[in-house]
Parts: structure tokens; C-alpha cells; sequence
């Protein structure tokens, strides 16, 4: 898949950073346990990051992400911050360096294998620390339901893309897989209405983010081109104007809060 663009994904930076601040306001540190080691996985250009540094300044902090550009956009914003490029499937916490926190904002919808994966994480938070994750859950909202059966030539090519965006399992899965694992559990949905400008912003959104392995599947630049413009018909339609012209694009998220026993 192509890297990520830094510039499109902050384009609408305040709100794809407000579920972390919401999940971040359900992460309590038991009563006096310091913080001392934190990680934020698939941290993106540093948003999310920066959040928790602000919330434990005296903490060592470390941004995790395999995109190149999103970590140099972390780095410019961030500079006192240690910065990994690494894969959040693989990633391994540095051997005695106990984590207090492992946060990961919207990153393990693009990531399998969560009934291996997320115990596997669990089990390197140290006993009673924390990990703290949510993750878009709009696999059947307009938005993403048009990218894999949107009609025309590039049909037949889309399979592996629809896939990639069929990782998140239900609340109920999540906590049977987690509960013999954790001391506590906070588990909750969130359904956003956020308020676009035009299905123009709709479709910059998207293609931040969930559009990117749909449009890498394509032939070249024409047909790109047809098929966002297929696309944006669709979502014009599924988000219709509202009193003042702008539009409410609706966008549910999956919040866990899981402290090791």
C-alpha cells in the first residue's frame, strides 16, 4: 500500500483526534502507580501523542508507525519524543522497559489477526498497567460500504482491499478473548456525527484513510479518477445536505480500556 499522506490525514486533524482524547479520558493509572513508560502504536503524524505527553510530561514516551512520512511529521512536531518506525503487528516492547500504557488510536483495523495480536500486546503492559485502544467500526456505514461495491470495470480488483478492512471483531468477541487476561475491562461504542462541509470533504476524508489500499488497487490515474467520481455520487447521496448546507457524516468507533491482571 502507497504511504500515507500526512497533510490529507490532518486536514481534518481535531476530528480524528477527538476519540483519542475520549479514549484518553477513560485511562486511570491505578492509585499511586507512577507512569513511567508509555507507547502510542500506530501513532500516526504525533496527535495522539502529543496528548499523552501532555498528560504525563515526566513520562519516556515513544511514537510507534511504519509510515515514513507520518513519523517525520511527527518528528517536526514532536522533536523531544522518541519515534519508531516499526510494524504495530510485530512490534515488541524494548526488554526491561516495562509499559505502563500501550495506546493505540485507530490503527488495528488495518491490522489481522486480533484474537492472536491483542493478548499478545496485553502481555507487555506490566500487571496492572494499561492498554487503551479504539478503532473505527463503520464497515457497513455508506462511507465504507461503497468502497467494495461501488459498480464498474475495477469490480473484480477489489477484493484484497475489501479484506483489509475487515479486521475489527464485535464488543462481545473482544471481551471473551481479553477477560481471562485483564483485572478490568472498559469496553463502549461511540457513534459521531461529524459535520462536513460537501461530499467533497466526505471523500478527502476517506481518502486519507480507508480509500487508500481501494485506490492502490486501480489500473492508473484515469481510472482513479472514475472511480472517485462514481464514488463521490454515492456519497452525495448517502449524506444529503442538512439546514445549513453542510452535512453530517456519521462515523461509529469501538473504545477499549483493559488492565492487565
Amino acid at each position: 500500500m502507497s504511504d500515507w499522506n500526512d497533510t490529507l490525514y490532518l486536514r481534518f486533524g481535531d476530528q480524528r483526534t477527538r476519540a483519542a482524547v475520549d479514549l484518553l479520558a477513560r485511562v486511570q493509572p491505578e492509585p499511586r502507580a507512577a507512569v513511567h513508560e508509555v507507547v502510542d502504536l500506530g501513532c500516526g503524524p504525533g496527535n495522539s501523542t502529543a496528548l499523552l505527553a501532555a498528560r504525563w510530561p515526566q513520562a519516556h514516551i515513544t511514537g510507534v508507525d511504519r509510515s515514513p512520512a507520518m513519523l517525520q511529521a511527527a518528528r517536526r512536531a514532536l522533536p523531544a519524543l522518541d519515534w519508531v518506525e516499526a510494524d504495530v503487528a510485530t512490534w515488541q516492547a524494548s526488554e526491561g522497559r516495562p509499559v505502563d500504557l500501550l495506546f493505540a488510536n485507530a490503527v488495528f483495523q488495518w491490522v489481522p489477526d486480533h484474537a492472536r495480536l491483542l493478548p499478545r500486546l496485553l502481555g507487555q503492559v506490566r500487571p496492572g498497567g494499561v492498554l487503551a485502544l479504539q478503532m473505527p467500526a463503520n464497515r457497513d456505514e455508506p462511507s465504507h460500504r461503497w468502497m467494495r461495491e461501488l459498480p464498474g470495470p475495477w469490480s473484480g480488483r477489489l477484493g484484497a482491499a475489501a479484506e483489509a478492512m475487515n479486521h475489527v471483531l464485535a464488543p462481545a468477541d473482544y471481551f471473551d478473548l481479553l477477560a481471562p487476561l485483564a483485572a478490568e475491562i472498559d469496553l463502549w461504542e461511540t457513534r459521531y456525527e461529524q459535520v462536513m462541509d460537501d461530499a467533497d470533504a466526505i471523500v478527502d476524508w476517506v481518502r486519507a484513510t480507508g480509500l487508500r489500499p481501494f485506490l492502490d488497487a486501480l489500473a492508473d490515474e484515469s481510472e482513479r479518477a472514475d472511480y472517485l467520481a462514481a464514488y463521490r455520487a454515492r456519497i452525495d447521496a448517502a449524506y444529503p445536505r442538512r439546514a445549513d448546507g453542510r452535512r453530517l457524516f456519521r462515523f461509529p468507533r469501538l473504545f477499549m480500556v483493559v488492565r492487565r491482571a
